[in-house]
């Protein structure tokens, strides 16, 4: 087992982590909702509060009747026009999104926590304000870094084992790219510089899943054995898991509503730490890795002689390569 095993792995152990300490640090602030904060109906009251705007039979009605299964007990915060809700006050705290909150979410105190649409836990919420947005950029750095990295070794080590290929060169692309987005991403807060943060998530989360689906094919393409095709089987099923909960987070994110704003946060969550799991997989390549992979990258990604070749030469071996004469001569 090779040493270069540790940097894949480390790649998802510190940015999963990373991200995590960073939404922990924003709840703490009240600077975003939990991320498990659709226990309540309140975010799912948007189609009655319409219904009751113009259908009659509705707004005739003396009693509604609402179930949950995951009810919080503090449900008299709830209003809907010309009915009162029975109270229920306990002592645990509530997090309700409204549109009307009276002050930000950062200055209110209490029992009860008012949340509007700017207080959605997405990834780059949690990471706008200080001093949360400080280690969001960091580990935004940090990860981009690795990501650049991480592909480059995985270009290099196909082209010694295998042979270039366009896929190979593709995927050594995209990565890059998505490399540079997530450092717009981390360095340009939302809330601060919109246009340059939503360019680089418009540059990073597309070319991600683009990188994932090459390596994927790429895997396939270079699969010998039965353990390079499970590896395959791996990256496949993420991949199809990462796009699914992209759309998914895409569609979501454009609405108004309180649940499906909610909703894109959870999945942009999903699809960022299923993108990460992916870059852990390339410790199965990165454990065949050695210093010939280096060389690679010495000679400008041209194969060359590899360490048995020079062995098996010393041995007196067969060498079928072909030699300059100025190697020859020395």
């Amino acid at each position: 087992m090779s040493i270069w095993v540790i940097i894949p792995i480390s790649l998802p152990v510190l940015t999963i982590t990373g991200i995590w300490v960073v939404y922990a640090m924003a709840l703490y602030n009240q600077h975003v909702c939990p991320v498990d904060n659709w226990r309540t109906l309140e975010n799912k009251l948007d189609e009655p509060r319409s219904r009751l705007s113009y259908q009659r039979d509705i707004q005739n009605c003396n009693i509604l009747c609402f179930t949950e299964s995951w009810l919080n007990k503090d449900m008299d915060n709830i209003q809907l026009a010309g009915f009162s809700v029975p109270s229920a006050r306990q002592n645990s705290s509530l997090w309700l999104y409204n549109q009307s909150c009276e002050e930000k979410l950062s200055l209110q105190r209490g029992p009860e926590l008012c949340c509007t649409l700017d207080n959605v836990p997405l990834i780059s919420k949690c990471g706008t304000l200080p001093p949360e947005s400080c280690f969001f950029s960091l580990i935004c750095s940090t990860g981009s870094f690795m990501v650049i990295l991480i592909g480059l070794l995985r270009y290099a080590h196909v082209i010694e084992k295998h042979q270039n290929c366009v896929l190979n060169t593709a995927g050594l692309s995209t990565g890059w790219i998505c490399a540079a987005g997530l450092i717009m991403v981390g360095n340009f807060q939302v809330d601060y510089a919109k246009v340059l943060h939503y360019v680089g998530a418009g540059v990073a989360f597309p070319t991600s899943i683009l990188f994932v689906c090459l390596q994927s094919a790429l895997t396939y393409r270079l699969a010998k054995t039965q353990r390079e095709y499970n590896v395959g089987h791996l990256r496949l099923g993420m991949s199809l898991l990462a796009f699914i909960t992209l759309v998914f987070s895409g569609v979501f994110f454009v609405q108004e509503s309180f649940a499906l704003q909610h909703a894109s946060a959870i999945f942009e969550w999903l699809f960022c730490i299923i993108i990460m799991l992916f870059f852990g997989t390339f410790a199965f390549e990165f454990g065949d890795m050695s210093g010939d992979t280096l060389m690679v990258l010495a000679r400008g990604g041209v194969q060359g002689f590899s360490s048995s070749d020079h062995k098996a030469e010393e041995a007196g071996g067969p060498n079928h390569h072909y030699q300059p004469d100025g190697i020859a001569m020395l």
